[in-house]
């Protein structure tokens, strides 16, 4: 079976993420998000039909979303993929609200990016399948900047692909974006949802993804100053913070582990403190060392908290260790673990190191005891 080509990135046990491009661009649409977003997922990037390394035989006349849909289905088959969170722009984008519609627990959750419920009816784009059918692409790649872009920006790569594309493929699409209409469907997606608008886009204006937002329960709105109709291109870093918040990577996982180790009351007086100075070294916090490192099975939690009590001592760093002593008693270790370890610390960090170590621990554990008696 003829498959979308596609680009796979980052590692096969990661959890899997699809990305969808908009009508006349290749996944090359991606370049400047999808190897960030590699780093916690497992990306697979697909082209249209008839569009970069995608065959156009794979649809015809008359083609609809749910085709398209089919074959992105047909990929992740390919690929043993059976749940996926999804994000797509534009057409790719009604791939996702289609697949969240009609195959709901393949659908993990889903990001809809300058995108619709419905494309403004069927007469536009029957207009612009005749158009592509009769004289080719030229014409329309020509004028792909100021649909894409705001004025004075571009991406050559993205506008070489539209006019690359092929012109029968291509209509094929628009006949999908003819017949396109979800928003009586809204309602019944389940996935987590975000909808991220170009504040700047003529094609699809925020408007259409608060419609979008207002319908599907719990689903989130995010705007892009300056953005238009292709924002991972135009503002990839503002794309990017979006989808990662919501993809619950790594900065979400790290806040649950980072309460889990050091408790409630410890994070939200952080978070308290926490100024608009602070916020992206909280933010590495969470997801740089609660969220990939301590997160690893490689080492068991009560392995990382020796190892941390062992490194704070060796540091000096005595305040922090009454901190990690808490946690490591949070975590399961007694006193007396507690104790071997920083006995250890003394053959290897120094007596006086390990001195103001058992001084330390002996006020937590104290604290403990009286919390307890």
């Amino acid at each position: 079976m003829k498959l979308l080509n596609h680009l796979i990135e980052g590692a096969t046990s990661a959890p899997p993420l699809l990305l969808g491009p908009s009508l006349g661009t290749s996944y090359a649409l991606w370049d400047a998000v999808a190897p960030e977003l590699s780093v916690t997922h497992r990306v697979i990037r697909w082209d249209l039909p008839g569009h970069g390394g995608s065959a156009p035989d794979l649809i015809g006349a008359g083609a609809t979303v749910g085709d398209l849909a089919g074959l992105v289905l047909a990929l992740a088959d390919s690929l043993g993929v059976e749940r996926f969170a999804y994000a797509g722009v534009s057409l790719g984008g009604a791939v996702g609200l289609h697949l969240a519609v009609h195959h709901p627990r393949r659908v993990s959750s889903l990001a809809v990016i300058c995108s619709s419920a419905h494309f403004g009816g069927a007469a536009p784009w029957q207009e612009r399948a005749a158009l592509v059918r009769r004289e080719g692409l030229a014409s329309l790649a020509g004028s792909a900047d100021a649909r894409w872009f705001t004025s004075g920006f571009t991406v050559p790569r993205l506008v070489r692909d539209h006019r690359d594309a092929d012109p029968e493929a291509y209509a094929a699409c628009c006949d999908a974006l003819a017949a396109f209409d979800l928003r009586e469907r809204l309602a019944e997606i389940s996935a987590p949802t975000l909808l991220v608008a170009g504040r700047e886009d003529p094609a699809t204006p925020p408007a259409h993804l608060r419609r979008i937002a207002d319908a599907v329960p719990g689903a989130a709105l995010v705007e892009i100053p300056g953005a238009s109709h292709l924002a991972p291109a135009q503002c990839p870093e503002a794309v990017l913070t979006a989808l990662r918040a919501h993809l619950g990577g790594p900065a979400r996982r790290g806040m649950e582990v980072r309460r889990q180790v050091l408790g409630d009351a410890h994070v939200d007086r952080a978070q308290a403190r926490q100024t608009p100075f602070t916020a992206r070294f909280q933010d590495f916090i969470s997801r740089y060392a609660w969220g990939e490192i301590w997160t690893d099975p490689t080492l068991s939690r009560r392995e990382r908290s020796m190892i941390t009590l062992t490194a704070l001592v060796a540091h000096g760093r005595y305040e922090e260790l009454a901190l990690h002593v808490r946690a490591a008693r949070r975590g399961g270790l007694t006193p007396e673990e507690i104790g071997a370890v920083l006995l250890q610390t003394a053959v290897y960090c120094g007596v006086p190191a390990a001195n103001s170590a058992f001084a330390a621990a002996q006020r937590v554990l104290a604290e403990e005891d009286e919390d307890h008696g």
